[in-house]
């Protein structure tokens, strides 16, 4: 079931990117707008030539690179890119700031201006035949979101907010406390955070704002909230009882300076806030 989706994701992508490209090169006129297979298929013809080139643009692990498309997981996560790739120097940080950024990565399809060569190696391990030194990008699909966050307030006798917890863990530690947040789950990160952010469709949500690691959280409540295809993700705004502890390294790669530790096996140590989005 899930390799279906991953394929649904690689043809979706596929389809976006041909899409644009037609209306790329529709914009443009008699300028020669290429695609990336145009560039792969006939490296030399272009090699140290000035080109405009369509593609789907991939930032991970300090490598940023061109490829024919995406394909992700549900979640969005481990982003890998279509066929070969070319490397890109020079990448504007500006132009990536309304792609997608499920966590883990960054992608999202592009128009890329600058100089065509191949032979290499270049990039990182000298692990690529192309490269294209960036003149200027920009965005072909551009990502919105959508964020949820709670207030700063009081919660009432006998609850604690999360920014109290966050701003002084020491006078909480090794107690049990009551708070409200939204609780986010992915595979790799468990936390109640201050908000969520999510695509406009409701995809690649993402933890925002204060966070502290959470693990127990009963997994009877989490269907209540927003589950991601194939349980991909679940996420939503929570009222959680658990024993907070400070003062530590916690969490995935010991990033988070505090955690909360829930009952999985009772219910009522969460209960949801909200209706599904």
């Amino acid at each position: 079931m899930k390799m279906l989706s991953r394929i649904q994701r690689i043809i979706r992508l596929i389809a976006i990117l041909t899409a644009s490209a037609v209306l790329v090169a529709c914009s443009v006129g008699s300028n020669t707008s290429l695609y990336v297979p145009d560039l792969l298929d006939r490296p030399q013809e272009f090699n140290g030539k000035d080109i405009t080139v369509s593609g789907a643009y991939l930032d991970r692990n300090g490598r940023q690179v061109l490829a024919l498309g995406i394909s992700t997981l549900d979640n969005g996560l481990d982003a890998q890119p279509l066929g070969e790739t070319i490397w890109l120097e020079g990448f504007p940080r500006e132009a990536t700031t309304e792609l997608h950024r499920p966590g883990d990565a960054v992608y999202g399809f592009v128009r890329v201006q600058g100089r065509f060569e191949t032979g290499g190696p270049f990039g990182v391990d000298n692990a690529y035949r192309h490269r294209i030194i960036v003149a200027s990008a920009e965005p072909i699909e551009r990502v919105r979101r959508q964020e949820y966050r709670i207030e700063n307030r009081p919660l009432g006798e006998g609850k604690v907010s999360l920014f109290d917890l966050v701003a002084d863990p020491a006078r909480y530690n090794g107690q049990t406390v009551t708070t409200q947040g939204y609780y986010f789950w992915n595979s790799l990160i468990y936390v109640l955070a201050e908000g969520v952010s999510t695509e406009e469709d409701g995809s690649s949500p993402q933890p925002i704002g204060n966070t502290i690691w959470m693990e127990g959280f009963p997994p009877s409540v989490s269907g209540e909230l927003n589950v991601g295809p194939n349980n991909s993700f679940v996420w939503g705004r929570v009222e959680v009882t658990g024993l907070f502890q400070g003062g530590g390294n916690f969490g995935k790669d010991g990033a988070y300076p505090a955690q909360l530790l829930l009952d999985p096996n009772n219910p009522a140590s969460a209960r949801p806030l909200d209706p599904k989005k």
